[in-house]
């Protein structure tokens, strides 16, 4: 069990003591039948915990959680079993990429569990699958299934938190400005292309920090690199971390620009597996000393009080 999930509330409130718990079911034996109507169904601006209890079945729906919700639990009855899926694409009527979310998070202090959130639409576009606009986001056991652009982390200053979850895709599926934080999770590349798509603002520390990490790949695909910056000041880190053989020599790729090689900001330390290998790393990427690998705690990262991640 790695650090993360050993914090203690050390600046925990009163608050959230009364905790509801709403049941939804495509069967009809809960209180609504689409988890659209029970987040329409919450308080706004709620100081106690509801949770959204919904049970396996496949929720075919766009599902925008509005920014006056939260304190809400989503929990899945199973991870493989509860699934939220949509399949918009950018080339739908010109749609564009923000607009092709199956889940929109723009609430705060939400956490979801045990549950599969999907975009399905065929490889013709950016799909987005999960949408983040809101900030002390936690997500455990859950997958993120689609292609290209699978999590879009939407907003700067925004923090993130994804501990045992499956995340896939093919081209940038993990992109956005938030800082977030991946522990324990697996991240599977569907076709040779790039993993992370970062846009950290130039005045935030960290953007993307994956420890404990396992990045796999499906048959045949073998060169895919650890990120490209989105904007010049982007941040993705890799500490200790199974690097499947799928991850090319130069690990990092500058968007075919030379002038995001001065400052985009992209590290490594104490990788293991076939990929891990940095003599081959594109000369403007770094590794990290011991001492810089341990300022990636949770406390700094997230930069303040750490009451909303998840004990143990």
């Amino acid at each position: 069990m790695k650090t993360i999930l050993f914090l203690v509330a050390f600046c925990a409130s009163a608050s959230a003591q009364q905790q509801d718990t709403i049941v939804v079911a495509r069967d009809g034996t809960g209180k609504y039948r689409s988890i659209q109507e029970a987040v329409e169904g919450v308080r706004a601006f709620m100081d106690y915990t509801v949770t959204i209890y919904i049970k396996n079945g496949l929720y075919k729906e766009k599902v925008v959680i509005p920014s006056w919700v939260k304190n809400v639990e989503f929990v899945g009855e199973s991870t493989e079993g509860t699934v939220i899926t949509y399949d918009d694409h950018a080339n739908i009527n010109k749609m564009g990429t923000f607009r092709t979310y199956t889940v929109k998070v723009e609430g705060s202090s939400i956490t979801f569990k045990n549950l599969t959130i999907e975009n399905n639409a065929a490889q013709l576009g950016q799909a987005v699958a999960l949408h983040t606009e809101g900030d002390k986001l936690v997500f455990i056991n859950c997958r993120f299934l689609g292609n290209q652009d699978t999590i879009y982390t939407g907003a700067e200053g925004t923090r993130l938190l994804f501990t045992h979850c499956y995340i896939e895709g093919t081209t940038d599926f993990i992109f956005g400005p938030s800082t977030a934080l991946f522990e324990d999770c697996t991240i599977h590349s569907k076709r040779n292309s790039y993993v992370t798509a970062a846009s950290t603002p130039k005045d935030v520390e960290f953007g993307y920090v994956f420890k404990n990490c396992k990045l796999t790949a499906a048959s045949g695909v073998d060169k895919v690199y650890l990120g490209r910056p989105w904007r010049p000041y982007a941040s993705a880190v890799f500490i200790h971390c199974e690097l499947g053989g799928h991850i090319c020599l130069a690990g990092w790729e500058n968007w075919k620009n030379p002038e995001n090689e001065k400052t985009a900001r992209y590290a490594e330390y104490d990788n293991t597996g076939a990929g891990a290998d940095t003599a081959g790393r594109v000369k403007w990427s770094r590794q990290l000393s011991k001492k810089e690998a341990l300022r990636y705690s949770a406390e700094n990262i997230f930069k303040s009080c750490t009451e909303w991640l998840p004990a143990e």
